[in-house]
């Protein structure tokens, strides 16, 4: 298992190690802050983000770069709404999605399949079996991306959701930091939907 994960960086420059081992430790650092409500999930996820952006253009994954990007646009308007909302018992408190937050979240996923796959065909690259899973995980993580920046809990679920699906597939790509990366991150949300999901019920019982 562990020369499996080694072969795919022998013959990387050490600087690309370097960036990606800075885009683990960022990465987990983010959803660490994510869960505990601290506004600096956005500045580490920021520079896991932009970083992810420029290996994985590299690397050829377009359909990962993109959500990469979104990302990082994400993390700016995330960071300003945190920013503006306050401390959790000022205007931004967690709470679960309405129905029209659930159509917007709906929508957000077939948009974002739509277009990458869209960007796949105009740029002529060949989509593989595995470009198209890329592309429903991309899906899950724009919808999840934008309900954290609401503090919506039903982010967590479709983090988890999108962590279980790309971990194998970063590993068949031969990216096994980003595939360790994720891992801890799949175990990371579970922990963080229950905490928020204390918050929530603590908040039900005392209304």
């Amino acid at each position: 298992m562990i020369d499996f994960f080694l072969d795919s960086y022998k013959n990387a420059p050490l600087w690309h190690i370097a960036l990606e081992f800075l885009v683990f430790v960022c990465g987990i650092l983010s959803v660490w802050f994510a869960k505990k409500e601290n506004i600096w999930v956005y500045p580490t996820g920021l520079i896991a983000t932009v970083i992810s952006v420029y290996l994985l253009y590299i690397a050829g994954y377009i359909g990962d770069m993109i959500i990469n990007g979104y990302f990082s646009i994400m993390s700016i308007y995330g960071w300003y709404v945190w920013a503006k909302g306050g401390t959790v018992e000022d205007n931004l408190p967690i709470t679960r999605t309405n129905l029209n937050e659930k159509i917007i979240g709906i929508i957000l996923f077939f948009v974002t399949v739509f277009v990458v796959f869209g960007i796949y065909k105009y740029f002529d690259y060949e989509i593989k079996k595995d470009n198209y899973v890329d592309m429903i995980s991309s899906g899950i993580f724009f919808a999840g991306m934008w309900y954290m920046a609401k503090k919506k809990i039903e982010n967590w679920t479709l983090w988890i959701i999108g962590d279980i699906i790309v971990v194998p597939l970063y590993a068949y790509r031969g990216l096994g930091m980003l595939s360790l990366q994720y891992l801890i991150f799949t175990i990371l949300a579970i922990s963080a939907y229950l905490e928020w999901k204390k918050i929530l019920d603590s908040k039900r019982q005392l209304s």
